[in-house]
């Protein structure tokens, strides 16, 4: 018998978009050409995992997602600067991005680089503007998105992909983890610790569910490079094997990778039984990120 999958929550998408649709970043007609590039790159689509994933947490605690929907929106403006500049070329060189032309290939790379610049830094303002909640909580949550996004984060992960610093498997998890794997832990801890979780031992399992889904998704992704169609997946295919990057496909083969992504969402979908609440919408993030095709 099939066991069927709940479906991917739309309806936190729905708010998410509905969210970043209204977001300004100002209408001084001097700065109209970067925020144009700014907006362009953001609500280009996709299924805003990263702040669903947050509205999710809210929810499996039993509170309305809006509670952390400030934090949730700057976690997709953080994500896309880092896909703005990841696109350059100066580091992956593509020319399509969901669906689309790439920012630089649009504006140019100059106001391309600025506008990363800017989403990045207008994330922060808009927790510290418009995130409700005491203090001290939303103090934390800045302080996870920070660590998320440096040297022991994202950048730093970006780093050792662009120097070609992994070689081994060791090495390949640790880039991952850093580049990919955490922005989607944040994503989960955040939407905790808006809703109360503050100690070590409340946020562990948070963090363990959030370790798989983000391995996950890097193993999928590797995957998608070799077996998706640019068509579907809205980049560009193949430029992993281009670059000639160290990746699961490349170290494990294409069925070992699809072996390792098989075990990562079994144990995804272990860690969840240590959340207490209805973790329905997070099992269906969960699912969408093993099974999705782009």
């Amino acid at each position: 018998m099939t066991v069927r999958e709940p479906p991917y929550p739309e309806h936190l998408r729905s708010v998410v978009d509905d969210y970043l649709q209204a977001l300004s970043f100002g209408d001084d007609p001097r700065t109209a050409r970067l925020t144009e590039a700014m907006r362009y790159s953001l609500l280009a689509g996709g299924k805003r995992v990263r702040p669903v994933l947050t509205l999710a947490v809210a929810e499996e605690l039993g509170r309305p997602p809006q509670t952390a929907l400030p934090t949730a929106a700057a976690l997709e403006l953080i994500h896309t600067y880092s896909l703005i500049h990841d696109d350059l070329p100066a580091i992956d060189n593509d020319t399509l991005r969901r669906g689309k032309p790439t920012c630089h290939v649009v504006y140019g790379e100059d106001i391309a680089i600025l506008a990363g610049d800017g989403l990045f830094a207008e994330a922060f303002r808009l927790v510290l503007e418009q995130q409700a909640g005491a203090v001290d909580l939303v103090l934390a949550a800045l302080r996870e998105i920070a660590g998320a996004t440096g040297v022991w984060g994202m950048v730093g992960g970006q780093y050792m992909d662009v120097t070609a610093a992994a070689t081994g498997d060791d090495d390949l998890r640790q880039l991952h983890a850093m580049k990919t794997g955490r922005l989607i832990e944040a994503a989960v801890v955040c939407g905790a610790i808006l809703c109360g979780c503050t100690t070590d031992g409340e946020l562990a399992p948070y963090r363990a569910f959030a370790r798989e889904i983000g391995l996950l998704f890097q193993i999928v992704d590797d995957i998608l490079d070799v077996e998706g169609e640019a068509s579907e997946l809205g980049k560009s295919a193949g430029k992993d094997q281009q670059l000639a990057k160290l990746t699961y496909v490349s170290r494990h083969g294409l069925e070992g990778a699809r072996t390792l992504a098989a075990e990562c969402y079994a144990r995804a979908q272990e860690r969840l039984g240590g959340l207490g609440g209805d973790t329905q919408s997070l099992a269906a993030i969960a699912a969408y990120i093993y099974r999705r095709h782009n």
